[in-house]
């Protein structure tokens, strides 16, 4: 179902003269169940059936065309003359049914006309699909960072799940062909987070608007998966170093970081440019890969940058040098070695870092 036709059912204000009559009366919808509803008109039928063929030994086929008959009101005569006994277990039947009907066509009126029954649909289709992921990342909040960040983990082929509490949010016509994984919910709260799949996960980020929201979500997150990397949106300066406390592996302000990159600007124009170019898929296809220790070979283990031969084998370079306590050497000696926690930051074309990830498989 397309994003149009979910939002059209879901926001349609078509009501049945039925459905506006319990309304009227006090009926709530929490206790329409189209499950009870069959099982209300099944079991009338089974039960009119019964009777007749007891009081009245009818035959089944003609028990059953009675039973239905009279639970449809359509008007049509009766099979075989009736007994007393008879003419009373169908007007009990009758009245029965006045019950039956109203509540059934209630049910119908809330789940179909409504759209309630393709809002369930959906709901189911998308607890599968986030059931079927694994090292994926759960994103919270899909405002303006939101998008941006949804943006590049699709470019990149990313598995993810949105949380967001706003419905309409999430149905985007510049996502729907995507068919992105998504959650309505409170993030901050634990069972949304497990709904998310986040003890399978591999990474969360959370971007929402309140700091406070942000490292509740934080705290929550490492208590449910120790292991995973938290990334985290702050607004102020004095938030960071709470996030980080609280288990977040990194913490970004955006403010930040636009005002660096536009000073930058001015003094070093052609170097942030060409970090701009070779940054952005849209542009350029060139693109970065982190290796970390624990996702080398056994062979390679313990092997220097000369040694691993990942230029002569993918066409990438290695550029950094991350160390286990997270200082950074730019440029490392090819006699460099990865230790337990430490990670190389290498450059090249999506093609060459495509051969690198096959090499690293192998």
């Amino acid at each position: 179902m397309s994003a149009n036709s979910r939002s059209y059912f879901q926001s349609s204000h078509i009501r049945s003269p039925v459905y506006r009559i319990l309304s009227l009366i006090g009926v709530r919808s929490s206790i329409l169940s189209l499950r009870v509803a069959v099982y209300l008109v099944v079991g009338i039928i089974i039960i009119g059936a019964a009777g007749l063929m007891l009081l009245e030994d009818y035959s089944l086929v003609n028990a059953l065309y009675m039973s239905i008959i009279t639970i449809s009101t359509v008007g049509f005569g009766e099979v075989e003359p009736l007994s007393s006994a008879g003419k009373l277990f169908v007007s009990a039947m009758m009245l029965l049914n006045i019950g039956i009907v109203a509540y059934s066509l209630a049910t119908f009126s809330y789940y179909v006309i409504d759209g309630k029954i393709f809002e369930q649909m959906e709901q189911q289709r998308m607890r599968s699909k986030v059931n079927a992921l694994s090292d994926h990342t759960i994103l919270c909040g899909f405002g303006r960072y939101g998008k941006e960040i949804a943006r590049h983990l699709l470019e990149h082929g990313q598995q993810f799940v949105v949380i967001d509490e706003k419905k309409e949010k999430l149905q985007m016509d510049q996502f729907a062909e995507a068919d992105i994984a998504y959650i309505v919910g409170d993030a901050t709260h634990d069972e949304v987070l497990k709904e998310a799949g986040i003890e399978k996960a591999g990474s969360l980020i959370t971007a929402l608007n309140d700091d406070s929201d942000n490292l509740f979500i934080v705290i929550t997150a490492k208590d449910l998966n120790p292991k995973m990397q938290i990334i985290s949106r702050a607004h102020q300066a004095r938030s960071r170093a709470k996030l980080r406390r609280a288990g977040a592996s990194q913490v970004i302000m955006p403010e930040q970081i636009g005002g660096f990159y536009m000073a930058t600007l001015v003094s070093k124009p052609g170097a942030v440019e060409f970090f701009s170019y070779v940054t952005n898929e849209m542009d350029s296809d060139i693109g970065f890969e982190e290796i970390k220790f624990s996702q080398l070979p056994e062979e390679m283990r313990g092997k220097s940058i000369r040694e691993m031969s990942l230029r002569k084998e993918s066409g990438v370079n290695v550029i950094g040098h991350r160390l286990a306590h997270g200082r950074y050497i730019v440029n490392p000696d090819p006699e460099a070695v990865l230790q337990p926690g430490d990670s190389f930051i290498t450059v090249g074309s999506q093609p060459q870092i495509r051969a690198l990830r096959t090499f690293l498989k192998r």
